[in-house]
This record gives C-alpha cells, sequence and structure tokens, in this order.
C-alpha cells in the first residue's frame, strides 16, 4: 500500500505503521539508495546512479565474473558545541550501499567508463560489436 492521503477512505489506527513505513519521505529501507537510470545508445550502455554526499574516494566499483557492482561508504561525525566549550550535540554516522548488475561474461574493466560529478556517478559500458560469422570451405579431395 503506498501512501496517498487523497485516497485514505476512513481513519484506521492500525494502519499507522503502514502509514509510516510507505510514506514517500522516509529514506530507508533501500528504495532511494543508488537509483540508478539506464539508457542505450548504439555504442554503450549508460547508468547514471545518484550518491548525494559521497566522496569520490568511498566509492568503489569491480567487475567480475560478469557482474559490475559498485559499492559506497561514508563516516560522518558531527560535533557542535556551546560558547562555554560544553557538547550539545553530538552525531555519528556510517554507512554503506551496494548495487550489481549482470553484464556479460564477455566485458572487461577496459569497456567501461566512471566519472563522479555532483553527486551522479555515470558510468559507460560500451557495447561488443558482434563478430560476423565467417564464411569457411571445405576443400574437396
Amino acid at each position: 500500500m503506498r501512501y496517498n492521503p487523497a485516497k485514505r477512505e476512513s481513519y484506521d489506527p492500525f494502519d499507522m505503521m503502514d502509514d509510516f513505513f510507505d510514506h514517500p519521505f522516509r529514506s530507508f529501507g533501500g528504495n532511494t539508495l543508488m537509483r540508478t537510470d539506464v539508457t542505450e545508445t548504439d555504442q554503450a550502455y549508460e547508468l547514471a546512479i545518484d550518491l548525494p554526499g559521497y566522496k569520490k574516494e568511498n566509492i568503489h566499483i569491480s567487475l567480475k565474473d560478469g557482474t559490475l557492482t559498485v559499492s559506497a561508504d561514508q563516516d560522518h561525525d558531527h560535533e557542535e558545541k556551546n560558547s562555554a566549550g560544553h557538547v550539545i550535540r553530538q552525531e555519528r554516522y556510517s554507512g554503506s550501499c551496494s548495487r550489481s548488475w549482470y553484464v556479460g561474461d564477455d566485458v572487461r574493466e577496459s569497456d567501461i567508463r566512471a566519472s563522479y560529478d555532483g553527486g551522479v556517478l555515470r558510468l559507460s559500458i560500451s557495447k561488443k560489436v558482434p563478430e560476423e560469422p565467417k564464411e569457411s570451405y571445405i576443400t574437396i579431395e
């Protein structure tokens, strides 16, 4: 059930948890992490992966057995002190996320280009041009 207050017919106090977990502004649950747009051109497949707030050095891309994996991690440590130097708030966050796509056993690392700008990781995976089957002749003895 998706949260839509306009379609709500009546109030049910037992639906409170459904509303809480289905609310569109909740970010946990994995549905908002690493949102990816995949487009196809004549030469390549293009992926645009949302990774806002991550530093380039904390993003890792690997290719193994035809599976492309993008992972990212971040650590935040935030401390605020009042004028007397006493800590009035201290927050810490550590997290990571990862996604994988099967891209084919023929894809090599040299076929993939990556760039990161403005919180968006862009990957370009070159398409392999299929080789034309060569016609071979059998000699008659």
